[in-house]
């Protein structure tokens, strides 16, 4: 039987070139992106066994909706890949009153850990090297007090970085393994902006590394077996700052399972 993946975020950037890859390897690549167009024809530009699946990761009800897509569709989902990820420019509240950046990096990978986790085999999880500026504030993180676009988003991957070692013990007598992944700074779309600032970040961004290049580390991690590890690239490091904290890390983890309901 063929192996499935799932990939958030598979529209565009790494997680395009992320599908491709397992694509390549032999994986029936389910291609998750909100925007049924380019979903679509995401899906049909990449070789192999690729099908475009409908998943908004903003509200708490779209991924919900999503889990019961995947579930429907999938006995078994050998790698699952989070990689969306929003870089937010403003504060913008979703339908549940949560920051979205919040809702789609952290809360949206959680709940479909918990709700799929009986089909789970792999989990990797895309993280961003920011984490390391980043403040995990229960209460306020979660609403995007204090906003400011590059604070914030280091937050949501600081918050969702810490839940990753609690997965991989919640999981570990279940055979279910989880790693996470910094690609490296990578040419995608992530954070484009308009005007002066968008302009130079446009120039900057044409030394970065490929969406391909970016894409090796998370797909080598797919086929890996460790648990619970921290990669930045293909090199495993240690957790710095607050991401070792464990009292926190138990206390986002509380604060994700009362926001989502999740147990």
């Amino acid at each position: 039987m063929t192996s499935l993946a799932v990939v958030t975020g598979g529209n565009r950037g790494i997680g395009h070139a992320v599908c491709a890859r397992l694509a390549a390897d032999g994986y029936k690549v389910l291609l998750v992106a909100r925007d049924p167009e380019r979903g679509r024809r995401a899906a049909a530009a990449l070789a192999g066994d690729v099908t475009y699946v409908p998943g908004d990761l903003t509200t708490l009800a779209s991924v919900r909706r999503l889990a019961e897509d995947l579930r429907d569709r999938c006995p078994r989902v050998e790698v699952f890949v989070h990689n969306a990820g929003l870089w937010p420019s403003r504060r913008v509240l979703t339908g549940d009153g949560l920051e979205e950046s919040f809702a789609v990096n952290h809360l949206a990978p959680f709940l479909l850990n918990h709700l799929l986790e009986d089909r789970l085999g792999r989990v990797v999880q895309v993280s961003a090297g920011i984490y390391v500026k980043g403040r995990a504030e229960p209460g306020r993180t979660a609403v995007g007090a204090g906003f400011s676009s590059l604070r914030t988003y280091a937050d949501t991957k600081l918050c969702n970085l810490l839940t990753v070692p609690l997965f991989a013990e919640r999981w570990r007598e279940r055979g279910i393994t989880i790693d996470a992944v910094h690609p490296g700074v990578i040419r995608t779309g992530l954070g484009d902006r308009g005007g002066v600032l968008g302009r130079l970040l446009k120039v900057a961004k044409r030394r970065w590394a490929t969406p391909e290049e970016g894409a090796a580390p998370v797909a080598a991690l797919a086929r890996g077996t460790g648990t619970g590890r921290y990669f930045d690239q293909d090199r495993e490091v240690p957790l710095e700052g607050p991401a070792r904290d464990r009292d926190l890390a138990r206390r986002i983890w509380d604060e994700a399972e009362e926001l989502t309901a999740a147990r």
